[in-house]
Parts: structure tokens; C-alpha cells; sequence
């Protein structure tokens, strides 16, 4: 699994334990909805700069949305 697809999976986990919808989390990091969902869905990387704004917005460290699932 390469780090665009467990960013993908952790922002979605952390994002529906805090109720949010995709709008909501893209106006709380200040990026478009559209952008916020092909994160989501792994399509694009979140740059250095937006890994940061979507984990203010998550109220969580960065390296809570690049750290792999445990198995």
C-alpha cells in the first residue's frame, strides 16, 4: 500500500469518527471539496503544506494521517 492510499484511508476514518462530511473537512482546511475527495479516494497526494491543514482541521499530528493501519 503506497502513502497516497493510507493517507486515503486514515483521512476518511478520522474524518467520519468526527461526524464531518467532505465539505465541512475542506472548509475547515481551506481546500475544495473536490480536492478534499480525490485525497479520499487516493487519485492525487496532499502536499507537505495540506497534510498539515487537514490534520489542523482533524485536530490530530500529521503523522496521524500517513501512519500505516496496523494488521
Amino acid at each position: 500500500m503506497d502513502l497516497k492510499e493510507v493517507m486515503a484511508i486514515n483521512m476518511r476514518r478520522l474524518r467520519h469518527d468526527r461526524d464531518l462530511t467532505q465539505e465541512e473537512l475542506a472548509a475547515r482546511a481551506d481546500i475544495s471539496m473536490r480536492y478534499a475527495g480525490s485525497i479520499e479516494r487516493a487519485r492525487v497526494s496532499a502536499s507537505v503544506s495540506v497534510l498539515g491543514r487537514i490534520a489542523a482541521a482533524l485536530d490530530v499530528d500529521p503523522c496521524e494521517l500517513i501512519k500505516p493501519p496496523r494488521r
